[in-house]
């Protein structure tokens, strides 16, 4: 199957139209008239999933590994090197980022994985209801996405209407209404900025809330009649 064929299955399932100004998804590496035999998917690239994948595959990251404009290619300095690495094995690379947040990712977290019925969908935030203890729903939160801590910012006591943006949403914590926001990067001024809103804030992580990306898609893949590998990336961050 020629990669373009597997690009227009992707941007019917999420139309790549959908991605912010500021995103790079797409093909990023590769070619359209490409043979594609073997398919990987992951959230990013890193150098042991490179090493590990097969010459010829189409590698599908939902994070853009070309994110902003290359003006040099220096094979010791990132994401060159990996770049680099990649052309050696005719690694293509597709990526599936805002769009797929919009039309997938989100709702599945909240669905799926927290178990909860989506009230609605707004572009990255999906709404949903919870009558709990906050303290409660948070330790349930913590256990469901296997966090290693419990970070957050309490503005309430009960939990009535929550909001979810996996990855890095605090940029949007203005348009929430919502007692309480989950998403992941919760710097500093994020919860001061919660705090003066009264707008209860949990930590579910950059990684962990987006690292379904690849099980989600893996099953639209398997329809193409295609060998799928879910091979997903290590969170670069280790706790202790």
């Amino acid at each position: 199957m020629q990669l373009l064929e597997i690009y227009k299955f992707l941007d019917t399932l999420s139309p790549f139209s959908l991605q912010e100004p500021w995103d790079n998804s797409g093909l990023l590496l590769g070619s359209f008239s490409q043979d594609i035999t073997k398919i990987a998917v992951s959230i990013d690239v890193d150098e042991e999933l490179i090493d590990s994948l097969e010459h010829d595959t189409l590698l599908i990251t939902h994070h853009p590994i070309i994110f902003s404009g290359l003006k040099k290619l220096q094979y010791d300095t990132y994401p060159a090197n990996l770049i680099q690495k990649m052309v050696v094995k005719n690694i293509s690379n597709i990526a599936m980022h805002t769009n797929f947040d919009q039309t997938h990712l989100n709702s599945y977290v909240a669905e799926k994985i927290l178990g909860m019925k989506i009230l609605k969908q707004e572009g990255f935030i999906t709404y949903f209801e919870v009558d709990e203890d906050f303290d409660v729903f948070s330790q349930r939160v913590v256990s469901v996405l296997q966090l290693p801590h419990a970070k957050s910012v309490k503005c309430s006591q009960r939990v009535k209407k929550v909001a979810l943006t996996t990855g890095s949403g605090c940029s949007l914590m203005a348009s929430v209404e919502a007692d309480c926001f989950l998403t992941g990067d919760i710097k500093y001024h994020d919860a001061m900025q919660a705090k003066s809103m009264k707008l209860s804030l949990i930590e579910i992580g950059h990684y962990e809330s987006e690292h379904f990306f690849a099980e989600i898609l893996a099953k639209y893949l398997k329809n193409l009649g295609l060998a799928v590998i879910i091979s997903s990336s290590k969170n670069p961050f280790t706790y202790n």
